[in-house]
């Protein structure tokens, strides 16, 4: 009889509206929105009895360093801009312990490069430890000799006789010989960017060049120096 009961068509209720005499309220509240309502308000009167506790057990005698080091700006906590708290000697010197450590890298990318450009080319160029000389009598004997040596060397004609594993690993030194040479230029470049902001950082008058004053023009900022004279 359930079943039957649920398979029969039932009308829709329609859900009550607003009486006539209050419709200056708006929309009747139904019981779905009260309990959206009621669960965000005693959330908020949780979170006010648990802040009036704290403050209730709070030690007068508790320090902390935001009480000095923050304020309040319109209605916002936020922190007081302190300004910067190294002095320019300190400043100057973690700009070079930064350059070091670059021209470290760019050093050992550099050697990095070289020695497998070094390993790379005598790959592409062997060279055997043993040397054995022929002598020809004329011209045609002496292209003979190559001829055949040259069929010694390479059995196949044209084709190549590396194994393919092989092979995979120079093309993967290639690449890795592209990409440290590449790093290798935005190190340099990040070196002498360092290099300027720290040199602008030193004390002595200096302004930035226009463009027709330079000799070599470049898109880079050139800056003088004004010469002084050392005590």
């Amino acid at each position: 009889m359930s079943s039957l009961r649920n398979a029969l068509p039932r009308p829709a209720h329609k859900e009550r509206a607003q009486p006539q005499a209050r419709k200056k309220y708006g929309l009747l509240e139904k019981h779905k929105d009260y309990k959206v309502r009621a669960d965000a308000y005693h959330k908020k009167q949780e979170a006010l009895q648990k802040l009036r506790e704290k403050a209730a057990f709070k030690n007068p005698d508790e320090f902390n360093f935001k009480m000095i080091r923050s304020k309040t700006v319109d209605g916002v906590h936020k922190p007081k801009d302190e300004g910067n708290k190294y002095t320019s000697e300190e400043l100057m010197l973690m700009k070079t312990q930064d350059i070091g450590y670059v021209l470290q890298k760019l050093q050992s990318e550099k050697k990095k490069i070289e020695k497998l450009t070094a390993t790379l080319h005598c790959l592409d160029n062997p060279v055997g430890g043993n040397k054995h000389v022929y002598f020809a009598e004329d011209r045609e004997e002496a292209k003979e000799i190559e001829l055949q040596l040259a069929k010694k060397k390479n059995p196949g004609g044209s084709e190549d006789n590396t194994p393919k594993h092989i092979k995979r690993k120079i093309e993967g030194s290639y690449k890795e010989l592209e990409a440290r040479k590449s790093r290798a230029e935005e190190l340099e470049k990040l070196y002498v960017q360092m290099s300027m902001q720290k040199e602008l950082q030193k004390k002595g008058r200096k302004r930035k060049l226009r463009e027709d004053e330079m000799v070599n023009p470049t898109s880079k900022p050139v800056y003088k120096w004004r010469a002084e004279r050392k005590r």
